[in-house]
């Protein structure tokens, strides 16, 4: 079976588990956090060399002031609980959106987190915190109008792949796989540049419910796809 080297997630439908159950959507959020646990693990056993999920976005701002809070909560308990297994396994945490605005005790975790782990080889875990794909194309482009205007960057040069050295997702390979819980189909500004040929799976359950079988079932779907990336002939990119 043919396996994704980078898996993308949004994980999407906690406020919905928890209506569903009668609880409040900080108890969704909560859930959702084991969820990533399992689903972290289960990359690891999987020997997916990527993983890159949406933990917040910069449209989540807009949600109510305690629900903001809790998110943020929840992100540096992950972190604390978490960072030591993580880097025991071998996992190298980064993040990528935009870190101005972040408070300090929030980047000053990231950065210990990938500082830590930066010599990590098992698996990648991307944090995409803070993030909005069309917030990152318009950071990018005003570094490159910047790099214009300073005469370091001559504009014949931007090509597609010079413009991705200033994403923040550059050194990191586009997903194969997009999966997408809750029954939604749709990006919602999830990396829009980087999963131009990945394959979108759609998976019925809120993202609490998902686990190791669950991505099991997903990752088989994927093997399933003829990737041929604009051309006539399926190639392989993935291992």
């Amino acid at each position: 079976m043919v396996k994704p080297a980078h898996i993308a997630i949004i994980m999407d439908g906690n406020g919905r588990w928890a209506k569903a159950r009668g609880l409040p959507r900080a108890a969704g959020h909560r859930a959702g956090v084991e969820a990533l646990r399992r689903t972290v693990r289960a990359a690891g056993d999987f020997g997916i060399d990527w993983l890159t999920v949406y933990a917040f976005s910069s449209e989540n701002w807009s949600r109510p002031k305690a629900e903001v809070s809790d998110l943020m909560g929840l992100l540096k308990t992950f972190i604390r609980r978490d960072l030591a297994e993580l880097h025991q396994s071998g996992v190298r945490v980064r993040m990528i959106g935009a870190r101005e605005g972040l408070s300090p005790d929030i980047r000053a975790l990231v950065e210990e987190a990938e500082t830590l782990t930066v010599a990590n080889r098992a698996m990648n875990l991307v944090i995409a915190f803070n993030y909005g794909g069309r917030d990152e194309i318009a950071r990018a482009a005003q570094q490159v109008a910047e790099a214009v205007a300073a005469g370091t960057l001559d504009p014949a040069e931007i090509t597609p792949e010079a413009f991705a050295q200033f994403l923040d997702t550059r050194l990191i390979p586009d997903p194969d796989l997009v999966i997408r819980t809750s029954g939604e189909q749709r990006l919602s500004n999830f990396l829009p540049w980087q999963s131009a040929y990945s394959e979108l799976v759609f998976m019925p359950c809120y993202w609490p419910d998902f686990g190791p079988a669950e991505l099991d079932e997903a990752i088989k779907r994927f093997s399933e796809r003829e990737r041929r990336f604009g051309g006539v002939v399926a190639r392989t990119v993935a291992s």
